[in-house]
């Protein structure tokens, strides 16, 4: 085929996006025709398959960018399958085309592992991938401590991210050329070659059960990445500049752009020139509060996220704080799940969870922070619910703050550090007007009760309508007998590391957990991520040897 007549497959998945594409802009400056295409192969997913809102976003964000594409002469072409490859091969073949160009996923090692199979399979057929960063401000093998290993603390990935004065470039889209296709696939498809392209509904993102649930979402999210620019602007314009006061309520004031960034419909580069721009502005006017400052620090637990996601691959995967005596009670499960704990803004935050798939980042770890320390249920459990309830579910992001939380990062939360979700109430909602919202049952307590019903006086909770264990929940466990039961599951878990540890310092093996890796050790299912460049710079590089084994408050979405 003549290069005129090239077609240039790019293979969307999480950067739903034309501005700032690398993928997309490389295909467009390619001798040929450009064919974007998406794949919806939840079957390859394997238990974190995208829950209902987040399922809808995903579907109101592949209209968004059908519609981007269609100025540029192109329109997305949909499937949906069981096996990306066979998708993939099926359409190349299809279009005789020999490049595929996509953009790099950290989510997970099962996500990483399917693509390298992808990539290596691909080659056997002649056709070629190449992979780009579109994610991550530096590529998580670029940054290193100084005696070449991962960093395992956030502070000292940061300062070391701070010390490279990173600046990064903004291509400019406008120059792509993404010339028009549809004459040169309608011959194609005319000899029956090309597979029928999927409608949006035919990719069955949405049930019909769910659509008018789903109708709530769109009065307040406006997915695809026109808008997400919009809400860029907006977060700039006003909210931006209350940051550090509002990050620690629970109004509406913060960036929700959240589910923009996970979905790719915002460029990371963008965002974080816009923040730097207003930091700038900040030092230059000795601003006190360092808003801009504060939320550049919420990019970069961003950024940690994806890099923790590379170097210690499978952590979803990994017994978080082994011998710990876990209660498996769905009874409370399932009362945590239905916003009945009779703890207020725990309540309060999982119906509003349960009703828009978003919550406050502080209030996503006094949530979390209730499941596994107050009612000592699996984190598992909990990050799975999360991972099917919010829209901005990001496992990346979520695996680093259930960590923290949980007491798994040398910077985090000590396991034994208990949350009063009656003093974060007062702190985080001081007027009650949170809970009121969403538990509309204590609406008429008087704010000196709000956050604690089951202390105010009978007389209080007759005035205001509650009657406790018949229209509100009373606590499905008391504070003080959660707390003893974690400081006795603590010990018991200590005691039992401490037999284990023992045991293995008699048989030689001193090292309980596994080395992070190095700039010369990469997990194995990575391995072939790797730009060109890195791989070549060095000769060991090209020997690389490090094993995949199995086994975020940072919390890394940005609120």
């Amino acid at each position: 085929m003549e290069n005129s007549k090239a077609c240039n497959l790019v293979w969307f998945r999480r950067d739903l996006r034309v501005e700032d594409n690398p993928a997309l802009l490389a295909a467009a400056n390619a001798p040929g025709v450009v064919l974007p295409i998406f794949i919806w192969c939840p079957a390859e997913e394997g238990e974190f398959q995208p829950g209902r809102h987040s399922r809808w976003w995903l579907k109101q964000s592949l209209i968004h960018l059908d519609a981007s594409l269609a100025s540029y002469g192109c329109s997305l072409l949909l499937q949906k399958g069981n096996d990306t490859l066979s998708v993939l091969v099926n359409i190349a073949r299809a279009t005789g085309s020999t490049q595929i160009f996509c953009n790099h996923l950290y989510a997970d090692p099962i996500t990483v592992a399917r693509d390298r199979r992808v990539k290596q399979r691909l080659l056997e057929y002649g056709i070629f991938v190449h992979n780009f960063n579109c994610d991550t401000l530096h590529e998580p093998w670029e940054i290193y401590d100084e005696q070449g290993h991962a960093f395992t603390t956030f502070a000292g990935f940061w300062n070391r991210f701070l010390r490279t004065r990173f600046e990064p470039d903004m291509p400019d889209s406008s120059q792509a050329r993404i010339f028009p296709y549809r004459e040169y696939l309608d011959v194609i498809s005319f000899a029956g070659n090309l597979p029928t392209p999927c409608s949006i509904e035919e990719l069955c993102l949405e049930d019909e059960s769910e659509k008018s649930s789903n109708e709530l979402l769109a009065r307040t999210w406006s997915p695809g990445c026109k808008h997400a620019n919009d809400a860029l602007q907006a977060f700039l314009v006003a909210p931006l500049n209350d940051y550090t006061t509002s990050r620690e309520t629970t109004d509406n004031s913060t960036s929700h752009l959240s589910p923009y960034l996970h979905f790719g419909e915002l460029s990371i580069r963008k965002l974080y020139n816009c923040i730097r721009s207003k930091q700038r502005d900040e030092e230059q006017l000795f601003c006190p509060r360092r808003n801009a400052h504060l939320f550049l620090r919420a990019i970069g637990l961003r950024e940690y996220s994806r890099y923790i996601s590379f170097h210690f691959p499978f952590t979803q995967e990994q017994s978080l704080l082994k011998n710990f005596p876990w209660s498996n009670d769905e009874i409370h499960f399932k009362a945590w799940k239905l916003g009945k704990t009779g703890y207020p803004l725990v309540d309060a935050a999982m119906r509003e969870l349960w009703s828009t798939g978003w919550l406050h980042c502080k209030l996503r770890v006094v949530t979390s922070s209730f499941l596994i320390k107050f009612l000592q249920l699996p984190w598992t459990w909990g990050i799975k619910y999360f991972w099917d309830t919010l829209l901005d579910a990001d496992l990346e992001s979520d695996i680093l703050g259930w960590k923290y939380v949980s007491g798994c990062l040398t910077d985090g939360h000590e396991l034994d550090r208990v949350l009063d979700p009656h003093e974060e109430g007062c702190k985080l909602d001081s007027k009650g007007e949170y809970v009121r919202r969403w538990l509309p049952e204590l609406s008429r307590l008087p704010n000196q009760w709000i956050h604690h019903p089951y202390s105010a006086p009978v007389s209080r909770l007759q005035a205001a309508g509650v009657e406790l264990g018949t229209n509100y929940p009373k606590p499905i466990v008391d504070m003080e007998v959660a707390k003893y039961r974690l400081s006795q599951a603590v010990k018991s878990m200590r005691e039992k590391n401490a037999v284990e540890q023992a045991a293995r310092t008699e048989e030689g093996q001193d090292e309980t957990n596994p080395r992070p890796n190095s700039r010369h050790n990469f997990p194995a299912a990575f391995c072939d991520q790797l730009v060109p460049s890195i791989l070549t710079t060095s000769a060991s590089h090209t020997q690389f040897s490090g094993s995949v084994t199995r086994g975020k408050h940072i919390t890394s979405n940005l609120p």
